[in-house]
């Protein structure tokens, strides 16, 4: 996204209402239920006989982000990707978004357009529309809040609450990814630290970095659902880890659950360096977390539609819920799976 060459303005200079108007000029509208974007009190979209999904996301800097090794470019856009993946997660196709922003004075306007070129990006990429949105000042850093609003009918929107026993328990793509992308941005900063006169050691990594900087919503798996005309049973996305959204579906559906370790997907570079690290690749999996696949649970007699198709993996089973909550793993021993993801409210 291109803005003028305005990278040193002060904010101050522009005032909050120039701001606005700055950081808007670029917006395009591309849904027609758009009724009224950014320039008013509300926003007014028209959805019909549609159901309205509404999400919302805080990102802060310090707990959510590190600003030392994130590229404000991609903060923008992953700022606004988490939010879709949670209308998708609810079978439901997004639409609008508004974006509110607490700014400290040691942020320049150059840094501010950066930001929301990312987040306009993303809302090209997934044909969602800003319209609207609040900026203020913060003392202590960025604070990033998004709602996501999406539409669906009302028999097609899937719950956390619908896990029947005997149902399939699968998930899109591929886990831990993020979470090892991580682990070489620390790592880099740590040796940073000590000497800033070493270049990072990115090379080989970009999967696992691009999962952990620049993350995807699965827009393409809630399409697969519709043209494989698969109604999942729940669904949740996986942002805190595996192990803590199984369990979110579970306690939601009152179930149980098997969950086969030697069933769980993991990239080859994730599984190579999380041995690097001295790190078990399927914990990393169960609690490494911002992966945003799409965990979800569908009828058996389903399961000929889905056998071939390599975007999503079967990795178990609903049980009663008398039968636990369980992870056999890969040498038959069963394990009562935790709930050990990312908590922001964890005293750090």
């Amino acid at each position: 996204m291109d803005f003028d060459n305005t990278s040193d303005t002060d904010l101050s200079e522009l005032g909050e209402f120039g701001l606005i108007k700055h950081l808007t000029q670029h917006i395009e509208l591309n849904q027609a239920s758009t009724v009224k974007g950014v320039g008013d009190d509300g926003a007014v979209i028209d959805n019909g006989n549609l159901q309205t999904v509404i999400t919302t996301d805080m990102l802060v800097e310090g707990v959510h982000f590190d600003l030392t090794y994130v590229p404000l470019k991609h903060l923008g856009y992953k700022s606004v990707v988490v939010n879709l993946s949670d209308v998708y997660a609810m079978n439901a196709e997004p639409r609008q978004i508004v974006v509110s922003i607490a700014i400290s004075n040691r942020f320049k306007l150059g840094a501010l357009e950066e930001l929301y070129a990312g987040m306009l990006m993303a809302c090209k990429k997934y044909n969602v529309d800003l319209i609207g949105g609040d900026t203020t000042s913060s003392l202590t850093g960025l604070v990033i809040s998004i709602t996501a609003m999406g539409a669906a009918k009302k028999e097609e929107i899937v719950y956390r609450t619908g896990a029947k026993e005997g149902n399939l328990l699968c998930v899109s793509g591929d886990l831990g990814g993020a979470y090892m992308g991580l682990q070489i941005l620390e790592r880099e900063k740590a040796v940073f630290k000590e000497n800033p006169n070493l270049q990072p050691d990115l090379e080989g990594k970009d999967y696992i970095l691009e999962r952990q900087l620049k993350p995807e919503a699965r827009k393409d798996i809630f399409e697969l659902f519709k043209t494989l005309k698969i109604q999942p049973t729940s669904m949740i996305d996986v942002s805190d880890g595996l192990s803590s959204e199984i369990l979110h579906l579970c306690t939601q559906s009152n179930v149980g659950v098997d969950l086969y370790e030697e069933k769980i997907p993991i990239d080859p570079l994730t599984y190579n360096t999380a041995f690097e690290f001295n790190l078990d690749p399927t914990l990393c999996a169960l609690s490494g977390g911002e992966d945003y696949e799409l965990l979800f649970t569908i009828d058996i007699a389903d399961y000929e539609k889905v056998k071939n198709i390599k975007e999503f993996t079967v990795i178990g089973h609903i049980t009663n819920e008398a039968k636990g909550r369980n992870m056999i793993a890969k040498a038959g021993s069963v394990h009562e799976l935790k709930a050990q993801g990312w908590n922001a409210l964890l005293k750090k």
